[in-house]
């Protein structure tokens, strides 16, 4: 349950969810063997990481240009390979003959970003299958996990995200009061995902779909996909939600599977079970063994972009025409009746979520009678309320139950034919 006392976010949180939508990159090692499971015990070599045409910025600009505005990559997954030349591994880029043992895929990937505009954010799975001390010995593991994530965060600039898989760690002890400490003196604005010290959190399944509702505030985050149940934290945490999704069938490029690539229907679904829900979208491209976004990804996800801002990147009202009669209550009125399918309300969430319980009343076009169409629950970052087509001659937002005076950020009124 939901505590009563207010839990105020931290500026970066409140960026984070403006965000909303970002690029999951998976690339390594193991996109150079078809077919490989996470902790599968084939041998891998680094002799065969040769990404012949690496372009990190074919990656970004492509995520730009489609709506996203941030990007994580895959630095070390849970097979160890680590995707710049780590001084603590031969397991690395600096082993294998792409670029003669000088390249560097992180580097590449953050310049991109920063060149684009795009927020970097670095994937690190504590779990690491080419460590045979990761069971043996905890304290030399300790060791390791901080030098490479100092690595991480101390050559390459700012870095947004410091995505953490707990995939594989089931059971194993890291010493986090020392992990996190480091990672805080190294980043102080970095954000944090899912555990040791998070900022934000997984929204317990890889379908992107969060259910309803979603608060930003909870006492227990889900951290695994092999574990149930969920871990309960010390008291109530502002934690907003992501949901991360893959495009096709698997999260490493496999030449096997572009038969599986999502529809734009079910993309724009996924959209609205994440985003407009209140929670971040990330979605998952793997780039191939050239070291390039495939082309009907990009195709796809291009189409994705155009589509969101064909339905909502032109409103017909915005918040500028509603006016507040009483706390927690706003009403747009038009001489001219027309046609919506669509209503996007966001909460001001800088003093926390206040929203419990809301409605969505529309006049009518012939009687100009007030009906209600839509009842909800959390309003939160951004509520996307898709109803049937219906001709109005205004629409009231009404909040029925909050803890305290609720403020509406953004409201605004869409005809898409959709």
């Amino acid at each position: 349950m939901l505590s009563k006392t207010t839990v105020v976010p931290k500026v970066k949180q409140l960026q984070f969810q403006d965000w909303e939508y970002g690029l999951f990159l998976h690339f390594g090692l193991r996109t150079f063997y078809e077919g490989y499971v996470d902790f599968d015990e084939r041998p891998m070599t680094p002799e065969v990481f040769m990404p012949t045409n690496l372009d990190c910025e074919q990656w970004i600009r492509n995520a730009k240009e489609s709506g996203m505005e941030y990007a994580v990559l895959t630095a070390k997954h849970h097979d160890g390979f680590s995707n710049w030349p780590s001084k603590y591994t031969k397991f690395s880029v600096a082993y294998s003959p792409w670029k003669n043992g000088q390249g560097d895929v992180v580097r590449e990937f953050v310049e991109a970003c920063r060149k684009n505009d795009v927020k970097p954010g670095l994937y690190y799975s504590p779990f690491d299958g080419s460590a045979d001390f990761y069971t043996q010995d905890a304290k030399a593991y300790d060791d390791y996990f901080v030098n490479q994530i100092t690595e991480l965060l101390g050559d390459y600039g700012d870095i947004d995200i410091l995505w953490f898989d707990g995939c594989g760690s089931e059971g194993h002890e890291y010493d986090w009061p020392r992990i996190i400490r480091e990672i805080r003196r190294l980043q102080p604005n970095i954000l944090i995902f899912n555990i040791g010290d998070p900022d934000f959190r997984w929204i317990g399944n890889e379908d992107g779909i969060a259910p309803i509702p979603t608060w930003n505030v909870t006492d227990a985050i889900e951290w695994s996909i092999l574990s149930e149940g969920e871990d309960e934290l010390s008291g109530q945490h502002w934690l907003p939600a992501e949901c991360d999704v893959q495009l096709r069938s698997t999260w490493f490029y496999s030449d096997q599977n572009e038969d599986t690539l999502k529809s734009l229907d079910e993309l724009m679904g996924l959209y609205y079970h994440s985003v407009g829900r209140g929670t971040n979208l990330l979605l998952n491209i793997g780039p191939d063994r050239e070291g390039l976004l495939p082309a009907i990804d990009v195709e796809r996800v291009q189409q994705m972009g155009a589509e969101i801002r064909r339905r909502f990147g032109q409103p017909i009202a915005d918040t500028s025409t509603f006016v507040e009669e009483k706390p927690g209550k706003w009403v747009y009125q038009t001489d001219k009746p027309h046609l919506i399918d669509h209503v996007v309300l966001q909460e001001n969430l800088e003093q926390g979520e206040r929203v419990r319980r809301f409605t969505v009343t529309v006049i009518s076009k012939k009687t100009h009678k007030p009906v209600q169409v839509y009842e909800g629950i959390n309003m939160g970052h951004k509520a996307i309320i898709r109803i049937p087509a219906v001709y109005i001659r205004g629409v009231i937002i009404e909040v029925t139950e909050s803890e305290g005076t609720p403020i509406l950020r953004e409201a605004s009124l869409h005809y898409t034919g959709a």
